[in-house]
């Protein structure tokens, strides 16, 4: 009766013990994703959720990006846009609870659910894996403030700055 209880718990130990994190063992804790942008070679910057820069480029990219942030803290991003004469686009990328992480539940991982998977950051996956996005042209003024122009102001209306510019014309 006893080398039977003893093998019970061991068969039911062992597994719990060698597969205690789930989403680390199955999954993973970088993903990539995919930056496509109309037009091609828009200048891509990735800021972090503290705002420091962890990507700079041109489109299309592909960049692997870290799912957690700590521990038990997901990552979250914010990828810029940008290309001359078009307005600049932000996007946010988010991520959500993977799957996998409540495969410790069934198999009797808590060492995995409350250590491995939050410290290794694999309990969490980015939603997004494609970026696909189409900048619209900008309405810039600096078309018009190029060109030249007469303006006519009242003398009193003139900063002393501008003053100190002015030449007389007889």
């Amino acid at each position: 009766m006893k080398k039977i209880l003893l093998k019970s718990t061991c068969f039911l130990l062992i597994p719990s013990v060698l597969l205690s994190s789930c989403a680390t063992i199955v999954s993973k804790s970088s993903w990539p994703v995919s930056i496509h942008t109309n037009p091609e070679g828009a200048g891509i910057s990735i800021t972090d959720k503290k705002g420091k820069e962890i990507y700079k480029g041109q489109s299309p990219a592909t960049i692997e990006l870290n799912s957690g942030a700590g521990f038990f803290a997901r990552a979250e991003y914010q990828v810029k846009l940008s290309s001359p004469g078009f307005n600049d686009k932000i996007i946010p990328i988010t991520c959500s609870l993977n799957g996998w992480y409540w495969g410790n539940i069934l198999i009797g991982g808590f060492l995995g659910m409350l250590i491995i998977d939050p410290a290794t950051g694999a309990m969490w996956k980015i939603s997004d894996s494609s970026i696909d996005q189409t900048l619209t042209k900008s309405k810039s003024n600096a078309s018009i403030e190029t060109t030249p122009s007469l303006k006519i102001v009242n003398i009193k209306d003139v900063s002393i700055d501008l003053k100190s510019k002015l030449v007389r014309i007889n």
